[in-house]
């Protein structure tokens, strides 16, 4: 119903659920809005701005700005929209949003509404006219967000089953949206700033760092997490609210961090063999087969596979610590109860040492071993040099090989999963759904069960490079791995009471394990001296 008025302050709301939109952008509702003020005589005096805020999903109350308004209604007399569907997409929000206009005497003015300019003017306890058009019109809008909802859950669900076509949204990180070449839609394609990073990842895991300290290095060095960066990507300020945009809990933070489980979730993800994911698990065809969502996966089964097997490794593998300037952890340990020697930092007039604490492990031990840091660095320095500086360096690449083992289980897992839902349908249509998805997971294990396993291949690398270079080259974390890589083991005997100014290094004993590399050049030699 149309009502003359005058003097009036209004408030002018903007709400927009893609940033993006251009066919509902803020400027449109801004002028819209102004508009609609000046065909009712009114003032606007301020403006609630909720950009990327789902009406479907949060009341006005809720919305961050408008809810600030409506909590202190006091200085305007109206509120204007462009359309209904900015203010509401419930009957439920609308009848909310009704009380409080009829509680606090307000107008709600839409621009554009059925035959025009809409007010619906609750400043009139009698006026009737007002609330059966707000029942009409929160019914109309609540059927048309369900109306919208089922069209794009219908429209997700076909994409989803589309090889190569990517339905929209956030992608996995490494990967970022492009049109499809013959067009007709977007597909993934590797994202060159996202694949550095998994790169550099992925490499140090390999090289022997822990989840734990990779997500520190990145965090130091400025990395965007992957939800900052899909938001710098789109134009959009980092951080926000931890646990999702539209959770009540969590706090407010200017960017994310990488952690331990963001390294370890993007690792294990299917994404990055290509696959589409759908709660949680790949999306397959009636052959069972994984549907790809690009052309150009990050990793292949293999690869995937292998970083799957590193990562439980790391699970219970001493790791190599790169918080420490010692250089034997791992490499000394003592002669009369076998454990390891620690480090110790220099205190007063203590110099930095080795010892055996054996309350550290639960052991015990008769005669515990301590000796001078610099002394046994020295010592074993000499040892490692004089024995291999010499020879070549060599290095011990593991190909991968393929395992059928880790996707069968995951297969089977989905199965099992599905088959203890076959009674919740009832109808035939039901049945034949969920049975052609069954047929289809058979499928899929009947091919992983022919499929034979080919074991992990090892291909030794010539460097051109002797250890001595190496050593030379590298600080003191990188020659720590390089004793540990040639199995070198230090045994300390206690020392005699009384003290030294100098080792003994009849305390000593130097050995070197059976490492690959080192085993790859006796052979060598032994083969040399055999033709000799």
């Amino acid at each position: 119903m149309r009502t003359a008025t005058h003097g009036i302050k209004a408030l002018s709301v903007i709400r927009l659920s893609v940033r993006t939109d251009e066919t509902t952008s803020p400027g449109r509702q801004r002028t819209a809005n102004e508009e609609s003020a000046r065909g009712i005589g009114a003032e606007i005096i301020g403006e609630a701005e909720d950009l990327d805020v789902s009406a479907s999903k949060t009341t006005p109350f809720e919305r961050p700005q408008l809810g600030a308004w409506l909590a202190d209604p006091a200085s305007y007399d109206a509120v204007l929209w462009w359309r209904l569907d900015r203010a509401v997409r419930s009957m439920a929000d609308m009848h909310a949003l009704a009380k409080w206009a009829r509680g606090h005497h307000k107008m709600l003015v839409f621009a554009e509404g059925p035959g025009g300019r809409l007010v619906l003017d609750f400043r009139n306890p009698l006026d009737i006219m007002s609330e059966l058009l707000v029942t009409l019109l929160a019914f109309a809008a609540q059927m048309e967000a369900q109306a919208i909802k089922e069209r794009v859950t219908s429209a997700t669900a076909a994409l989803r089953l589309m090889p190569l076509r990517w339905r929209g949204a956030r992608p996995p990180y490494g990967y970022e949206p492009v049109p499809m070449p013959e067009g007709g839609g977007y597909t993934l394609a590797p994202d060159p700033e996202a694949v550095t990073v998994v790169e550099h990842i992925i490499r140090e895991l390999v090289d022997g760092t822990v989840v734990s300290v990779i997500a520190v290095a990145l965090n130091e060095k400025g990395i965007p997490s992957p939800r900052d960066h899909w938001a710098l990507k789109r134009g959009r300020s980092t951080g926000g609210k931890t646990g999702g945009r539209h959770y009540d809990s969590g706090t407010e933070v200017e960017r994310f961090r990488w952690g331990s489980s963001t390294i370890k979730a993007l690792l294990t993800s299917p994404t990055l063999l290509g696959y589409k994911v759908h709660n949680g698990t790949p999306v397959r065809d009636a052959e069972g087969r994984p549907i790809v969502a690009t052309d150009q996966p990050l990793l292949n089964r293999e690869e995937f596979d292998y970083i799957g097997s590193l990562l439980k490794a790391r699970a219970t593998k001493p790791r190599t610590r790169k918080d420490t300037n010692a250089l034997l952890l791992r490499v000394a340990f003592c002669d009369s109860c076998g454990g390891r020697l620690y480090y110790a930092r220099a205190s007063g007039k203590r110099p930095n040492i080795y010892g055996c604490r054996p309350f550290a492990d639960g052991r015990t031990c008769s005669a515990t071993a301590n000796i001078k840091a610099e002394w046994l660095e020295e010592y074993v320095k000499e040892e490692f040099l004089a024995r291999v500086g010499s020879w070549e360096l060599v290095e011990v690449k593991t190909i991968p090989g393929y395992d059928p083992g880790p996707e069968l289980a995951e297969v089977s897992a989905e199965l099992k999963a599905h088959m203890s839902e076959a009674e919740r349908f009832r109808s035939t249509a039901g049945r034949r759904i969920w049975q052609s998805t069954a047929d289809a997971l058979e499928a899929r294990l009947a091919d992983l069960e022919a499929t034979p396993a080919r074991p992990p291949q090892e291909q030794v690398v010539r460097t051109g490079k002797t250890y001595a270079d190496e050593w030379h080259r590298q600080d003191v974390v990188g020659r720590r791995r390089m004793l540990l890589d040639a199995g070198a083991r230090v045994v300390v005997k206690p020392g005699r009471k009384g003290g030294r100014h100098r080792p003994d290094e009849s305390r000593f004993s130097f050995t070197l394990g059976a490492s690959r590399a080192i085993a790859t050049r006796l052979a060598e030699i032994a083969a040399e001296e055999s033709i000799a």
